[in-house]
């Protein structure tokens, strides 16, 4: 049923039963992007599955988010079970052959698959604006630190770095107002507010070397199969802005690192965005615009982006008009957005005279759906009411014990599993405090005093001529300002000021 030159994705039929026909998904157009979507439980999941193993046997890399889990199991052989070879043999998929399939899991956090980093600099102030929710200003504020970064040679690759660039511009900031414009502590606070909240939303996990490579999501075994990068997303989803911060990144970045191929006879590799929603709910215009143009432009690099979602109101209309291949599972149309939305997806499909859209939207089955994929030309497919095949991979998760043996033989197994922590900013920044510290304390050594208890006279006392009256020093004093000279860290700075602060309040 299915050839070498497409993707089989079940079967349609009248409603008479007069004939039935396959659906498939041409793979020189795999790259034009697609769309699936339905409510909860209508068979998203298992669309997914199919499409990442048809591309995978036709030697296409993937990339997909498992939201729940259920996706791990393309990792394991198929197993025959009654629902499933009845639904090969309604749909005459012969031969019906189980198979696993070329995996690799991936985890932000490490726990579930290897661990996925990316440098502060790669990320760059305008998602590091949308992943911390910036204001304008703040926003300009985090674009001077990225420039003033770039001027001075310090290097941005954890949020350690990022904090303590903060912290200097915080101090230079009437030195660097006259240059870029006012920055204000208030600004400055407001940044270093929002990073410790991502820190502690794991973010820290995600910032850091060593940086993912691209090249390792685009790898192909020897029998010629796609790998399938998996990412582990369940703990992931407790924090949306992340989620959909890092995709758009993961995007952007294969964006500007792939060269142009124009229309290749299969896409170079496949990127599916499961609960595509949280990448466009409360997102600022310049973002939307921003994720239209990489996906307008993508396509002739060869990269096929499916949007999986429940709702087709989750995607903006001008992104909504570029995906050409597409899959609608069942909805409800009870309230009026409901309603909506099925109309709003009815109105895409290319009409089919032998029912109406609308009502079939509302009236299909788990594991049926209505199907309009791009053929000769980049024409629009009629829609028809399919039928989808069952997968030859498993159904629903595997077991920890399997996702660690998958995890242990993988290509990339001990690249990225440890993390690296070089000289940066950070470091750097350091260093300079310590230098302009230096002449200070040999100044402070020569002035001669003397601690009483530590040797000489009870009194203090200086070689020469007597200090005046106004220049003395309790030693109370003293030794604050020596712990104040000595303090060389962002954290010990703070103690220090919260000391002072109590003692001026007595």
């Amino acid at each position: 049923m299915a050839a070498e030159d497409s993707i089989f994705l079940g079967a349609s039929r009248k409603p008479d039963d007069r004939y039935q026909r396959p659906e498939k998904l041409l793979l020189r157009y795999g790259n034009r992007h697609g769309i699936v979507t339905g409510a909860t439980g209508t068979g998203k999941t298992v669309t997914l599955q199919i499409l990442a193993e048809g591309f995978s046997n036709a030697g296409v890399p993937v990339f997909c988010a498992d939201i729940k889990g259920d996706l791990s199991g393309i990792a394991m052989k198929g197993e025959p079970k009654d629902f499933l070879i009845k639904r090969a043999e309604q749909v005459k998929l012969k031969p019906y052959e189980f198979q696993e399939f070329p995996v690799i899991f991936w985890d932000l956090f490490g726990q579930q698959g290897h661990p996925i980093r990316a440098t502060v600099s790669e990320m760059g102030p305008l998602l590091l604006s949308r992943l911390m929710n910036l204001t304008d200003a703040q926003e300009g504020v985090l674009n001077i630190a990225f420039r003033i970064a770039d001027e001075e040679g310090l290097l941005l690759l954890d949020m350690k770095d990022l904090q303590a660039l903060l912290a200097n511009i915080a101090d230079r900031a009437k030195e660097i107002g006259t240059r870029y414009g006012n920055v204000t502590k208030p600004s400055v606070g407001a940044i270093q507010r929002s990073l410790l909240v991502l820190e502690q939303q794991g973010g820290n996990h995600f910032f850091g070397e060593p940086a993912l490579q691209i090249s390792d999501f685009m790898r192909t075994t020897r029998d010629g199969r796609g790998a399938i990068s998996v990412l582990a997303a369940d703990k992931l989803m407790m924090n949306p802005r992340l989620y959909a911060t890092f995709l758009l990144w993961l995007m952007s970045e294969l964006f500007e690192q792939l060269p142009e191929v124009g229309d290749p006879d299969k896409p170079r590799l496949v990127f599916f965005f499961d609960e595509a929603h949280l990448l466009f709910d409360e997102a600022p215009k310049a973002l939307i615009d921003r994720v239209e143009q990489v996906v307008r432009l993508i396509r002739s690099k060869g990269v096929g982006v499916y949007f999986v979602t429940q709702n087709p109101l989750d995607v903006p209309e001008t992104i909504l008009a570029q995906l050409g291949n597409r899959i609608q599972h069942a909805l409800r149309a009870y309230s009026p957005r409901e309603q909506k939305a099925v109309k709003v997806a009815a109105d895409t499909f290319r009409p089919n005279p032998d029912f109406d859209c609308f009502k079939a939207i509302t009236e299909l089955g788990t594991g049926e759906a209505l199907v309009s994929t791009l053929e000769d030309k980049g024409v629009p497919g009629i829609v028809q009411r399919t039928l989808i095949r069952p997968p030859s991979s498993r159904l629903g998760p595997i077991t920890p014990q399997e996702r660690q043996a998958v995890i242990n033989q993988s290509p990339v197994s001990g690249q990225y599993d440890r993390t690296v922590d070089r000289e940066s900013a950070f470091e750097m920044l350091q260093k300079r405090a310590a230098q302009s510290r230096q002449p200070e304390a040999e100044q402070d050594a020569g002035t001669g005093w003397t601690i009483p208890g530590m040797g000489g006279d009870d009194k203090p006392t200086r070689r020469g001529r007597a200090p005046r009256a106004s220049n003395r020093q309790s030693v109370t004093e003293a030794a604050i300002k020596s712990v104040v000279r000595s303090v060389g860290t962002s954290v010990g700075r703070a103690i220090v000021r919260g000391i002072l602060g109590s003692l001026t309040r007595r």
